[in-house]
């Protein structure tokens, strides 16, 4: 019998690992199941070491290794391997040199490519929610038959009637129409725009690191500074992840250049804005909001902007579905060499 015919492939996964992806390991296995065979380890031990979790370790050929510790000396054991899939806990540099060292293949961790269509999703589902006061209605039909009742309170000059719960004192209605200003072109904030794009709205981005082609795919015009995108902005996504360099990037000088009325969208991280700013707008009933992550979290229950009119908040739930799940493990799985 060949090598090759009994080679091994391993899953290890911790339960750190699984507290934050819970089905990305079970995902993994079954497709790996059906390539040809595959073990999967799991663990909750806090002090487990990759070099004694695996039995046998001289035959194991593909490792991947979710949520642990990684050392040199983790590896020693696992004379035949070839490729490794690395998502540590820690710092990994000294294990992956030794790896690479042994001409071991290093499959890299790829960062928000997989949760990229959940987020987009969700940030276009908060949009619509926003401007057609979804949350609100649903919340206040529980208690009163108001909602119902569009009659003007006094004066018809089209506040409310036939049907038409809209907020006018905020960005309101269909997406088509609008101006949609995003800021990045990455994973999400190319989906949110190209479906915006496809509903009718007039869409611009800016991202100084993206390709023309990228720009091509939204179906969005491209600004070249960010004081331009937000002037004429009537729906605002910032949608790129936080870094050293973006951390901030929204001033308050942007926020308040923002057309009163706009609607402010965030799905990625509350950081890369001014939130002190935009929440002072929100407050003052200058912009409206549509965010599912904050700069404390969870929200204090006292927030003054929970439950607001031109506020609609959801808990950091906008990226981690299950699809995302099985698409980390998809993307990681397709860089491995077929077998």
């Amino acid at each position: 019998m060949s090598a090759r015919s009994v080679a091994r492939s391993v899953i290890c996964v911790h339960q750190r690992f699984m507290n934050s992806w819970p089905f990305v390991a079970d995902h993994w296995h079954r497709r790996w199941q059906q390539d040809g065979g595959c073990e999967l380890i799991r663990t909750a031990a806090p002090d487990a070491q990759v070099s004694q979790l695996v039995p046998n370790p001289t035959s194991v050929q593909r490792l991947v290794l979710l949520g642990f510790p990684i050392s040199a000396e983790d590896f020693e054991p696992y004379t035949a391997l070839e490729e490794c899939y690395l998502m540590p806990e820690g710092n990994a540099e000294a294990g992956v040199a030794a790896l690479e060292a042994r001409g071991v293949s290093i499959i890299p961790h790829r960062a928000d490519v997989y949760w990229g269509q959940s987020v987009a999703e969700f940030g276009l589902a908060l949009t619509i929610c926003a401007l057609r006061r979804i949350p609100q209605n649903y919340a206040a039909m529980q208690s009163s038959h108001a909602p119902w009742d569009y009659s003007p309170a006094t004066d018809p000059t089209g506040v409310r009637g036939g049907q038409f719960g809209d907020d006018i004192r905020f960005c309101n209605g269909t997406i088509a129409g609008k101006q949609v200003r995003v800021v990045g072109a990455g994973n999400i904030g190319s989906r949110y725009a190209s479906w915006c794009a496809t509903l009718g709205a007039e869409v611009a981005i800016w991202d100084p690191f993206a390709p023309d082609a990228s720009f091509v795919a939204a179906h969005a015009e491209r600004r070249f500074h960010l004081a331009e995108l937000v002037v004429d902005a009537d729906i605002f996504a910032p949608m790129v992840p936080l870094t050293t360099s973006t951390r901030g990037l929204i001033t308050a000088e942007l926020i308040d250049a923002l057309p009163p009325r706009s609607l402010v969208v965030q799905v990625t991280r509350a950081a890369v804005c001014d939130t002190a700013a935009l929440y002072r707008r929100v407050l003052n009933d200058e912009l409206a909001l549509a965010a599912d992550v904050f700069p404390t979290e969870p929200v204090p229950l006292d927030s003054p902007l929970l439950g607001r009119h031109n506020v609609v908040h959801t808990p950091h739930s906008a990226g981690r579905t299950m699809a995302a799940n099985h698409a980390f493990a998809d993307d990681a799985i397709a860089r491995f060499r077929p077998r």
